[in-house]
């Protein structure tokens, strides 16, 4: 799967010659561009009209945070499997995801762009309309504004809820309360009663009992035959 990503990723590398800033890598049998705002759409476009890649179906669209990324609570860098980006390594604090399937030829690839602190992108809902709910997820949930996008309000939380749950800075406990109340007749807001969280980050180790698995059970054949 690693080598067809490969070669996915030269022909895309060979497609977008001609436009500045475009970084492809991969990691873990996938495949991710990296391209600036600026020519995100114009590299959307070639993506779905070119027909070898023939991306012509969006599956996600996600806002990422990647404030204290790969930090622990100690302020240490909280190196997982190998490398990873800490928060001093990633480009900007925020970035736009793009996930992309082409039903005609089977593959699929990330495609990524970077944010400053104020975090605008222009929207692909031009490109894909099939994006329309998920860009709205991502600025109810992340804050990012998609310029351009035909009616771009929250989706997921209240019509009156301040911030962005999933950003870093927010607090696990949130910042109200609600609850109905019967004596008023309708559902009002309180200050929060939780006692603050701490989110531990979580760290991915190489797991090696599924090796040890795949060999016992090959020993245990041999010993049969």
């Amino acid at each position: 799967m690693s080598q067809y990503y490969s070669e996915l990723s030269d022909k895309v590398t060979a497609t977008l010659a001609d436009v500045e800033a475009v970084q492809t890598t991969v990691a873990h049998g996938e495949l991710t561009i990296e391209v600036s705002k600026e020519n995100l759409i114009s590299i959307c476009q070639i993506l779905r009209d070119n027909q070898e890649l023939a991306f012509d179906t969006i599956v996600d669209v996600c806002g990422v945070d990647y404030s204290s990324y790969g930090v622990a609570e100690d302020g240490s860098s909280a190196k997982v499997a190998n490398k990873v980006k800490t928060s001093k390594e990633c480009k900007t604090r925020y970035a736009s995801v793009y996930h992309l399937l082409s039903v005609k030829n089977n593959h699929r690839i990330r495609v990524r762009t970077w944010l400053d602190d104020f975090p605008v992108v222009d929207s692909v809902v031009p490109i894909w309309e099939g994006a329309n709910w998920f860009e709205r997820e991502s600025f109810d949930m992340v804050g990012i504004l998609y310029s351009g996008h035909p009616d771009l309000r929250r989706i997921l939380t209240d019509y009156g809820f301040i911030g962005h749950p999933l950003r870093k800075d927010f607090p696990l406990v949130g910042q109200v309360e609600m609850r109905y109340d019967a004596n008023k007749q309708r559902v009002i807001y309180e200050p929060v009663t939780m006692e603050e969280r701490i989110n531990i980050p979580r760290i991915i180790r190489d797991d090696n009992r599924y090796a040890e698995r795949i060999q016992d059970s090959s020993d245990q054949k041999g010993e049969k035959a």
